[in-house]
């Protein structure tokens, strides 16, 4: 709400006349409506209304509002008007607040201000545990780095002691490492307040989860950490030891729960550790399970059937010479541009196939075939005996079969059931 002076020409004479105005939205945005005209003012009526005044906004909180632009002479008597050297004005410590004050109302709407109060408050620390655990989660939001780097350039640049109410200087890394330590034993009921949380915020359900595996590495030698090894690396790191992280989310992506595992642990020998743990954590259930081919085994499979459970799963290449028949066939359905299925059921059988091929992943097929084959070429010299070494293969992220075609298939057990689910 304010004053807007509208200023006409009257037999030579400047006037200026007075309106309230306020701002509201609108469908079309925001729109300037006039609440009154108060006409013109003398010296007398500017003074009052200059004086604040209390307004209530759409939440009944009051406000206290100066109406007149600067460029009117205020009273030299008035109590809430301070005077500003604009030549001295200087700009101190930019801190970043958007990201910062988001991320502190989404820790208070999941409540996790309430779960770690009673949780790892308990003992008497220069900065209560809970609000370094949120510290924390808001980095991992805003701007994922190490403690080192929290502590040296985000923290310092950030509105966070304000916002948390934490003295300047109590930060570190240290306590930071500290706090980890402290809220790992609460990792499962964490997990449950989480799920219940997203439930009741979002509506989000969870029985059909998707599983799969990254890697972490560190340089240095992890002497006392008995889960670095070295195995499989996928940051292409294989001279450091590393360590397999394990996680599973909902169809829309929220986190249900995650296990660490010795970086020298096979993809495939983990599904059996990881049904057990949602078991023991939630009980047992219909679950549908999703991943890929590198968890795949027919153990695997029957583990989960055993559990009356159903998946969609990637088929290992060795599997796909059975369909060469039904992917020489014009029977495909588009699904997308560039996208066609085929649903291919086993006689006897109670899983059911969908054959998927694309364009894209036909020509990388070709390009990777043909870089090979190019580079064979290459290394081919008269007199020298290639026999003993055959090419590498290409890397199998895929699935082809033949020369100019490329599919991929799932495997799912009740397909029927699937798809009433997801249309």
């Amino acid at each position: 709400m304010f004053l807007r002076p509208n200023h006409r020409s009257k037999d030579g004479k400047e006037h200026a006349y007075w309106s309230l105005v306020e701002s509201v939205r609108t469908p079309d945005g925001p729109r300037q409506r006039t609440l009154c005209h108060l006409g013109e003012l003398n010296g007398s009526d500017q003074a009052r209304w200059l004086r604040t005044v209390e307004v209530f906004n759409e939440q009944g909180e009051a406000q206290q509002l100066k109406l007149f632009p600067s460029q009117v002479e205020p009273p030299a008597d008035d109590p809430q008007v301070a005077r500003v050297l604009v030549n001295r004005v200087r700009l101190e410590r930019t801190r970043e607040f958007g990201a910062c004050y988001l991320g502190l109302e989404l820790w208070r709407r999941l409540e996790l201000d309430r779960f770690f109060e009673p949780a790892v408050d308990d003992d008497p620390a220069d900065v209560p545990w809970s609000r370094v655990a949120a510290l924390l989660a808001i980095n991992r939001l805003c701007a994922p780095g190490s403690e080192l780097a929290i502590e040296q350039r985000w923290y310092p640049s950030t509105a966070l002691d304000d916002l948390l109410g934490i003295e300047e200087g109590k930060i570190n890394d240290t306590r930071l490492y500290r706090c980890l330590d402290r809220i790992l034993p609460h990792k499962t009921k964490l997990e449950q307040h989480l799920k219940d949380r997203y439930g009741a915020l979002f509506g989000a359900e969870f029985d059909v989860l998707l599983y799969d595996l990254t890697s972490t590495y560190v340089e240095g030698a992890a002497e006392n950490n008995p889960m670095m090894r070295r195995g499989y690396s996928r940051d292409h790191r294989p001279d450091c030891e590393q360590m397999v992280i394990a996680l599973i989310v909902n169809s829309e992506g929220f986190p249900f729960s995650y296990e660490t595992f010795n970086g020298n642990r096979a993809d495939v020998s983990t599904l059996e550790t990881i049904l057990r743990m949602v078991e023991r954590k939630y009980g047992k259930a219909r679950r549908i399970w999703v991943f890929d081919r590198g968890i795949v085994s027919e153990e695997n499979l029957a583990a989960i059937r055993k559990r009356d459970g159903q998946y969609l799963v990637g088929t290992p290449r060795s599997q796909m010479k059975q369909f060469e028949a039904e992917l020489l066939k014009q029977d495909w359905t588009q699904v997308r541009p560039e996208v066609e299925v085929k649903k291919v059921a086993i006689p006897q059988g109670e899983e059911t196939y969908i054959l998927c091929r694309t364009a894209g992943r036909k020509e990388k097929e070709k390009a990777i075939r043909n870089r090979f084959r190019q580079h064979g070429k290459s290394l081919e010299r008269p007199g020298e005996d290639h026999r003993a070494r055959p090419a590498k293969r290409p890397p199998q992220d895929g699935a082809a079969v033949g020369k100019d075609s490329s599919s991929a298939s799932v495997r799912q057990r009740s397909l029927r059931d699937l798809s009433t689910r997801h249309g």
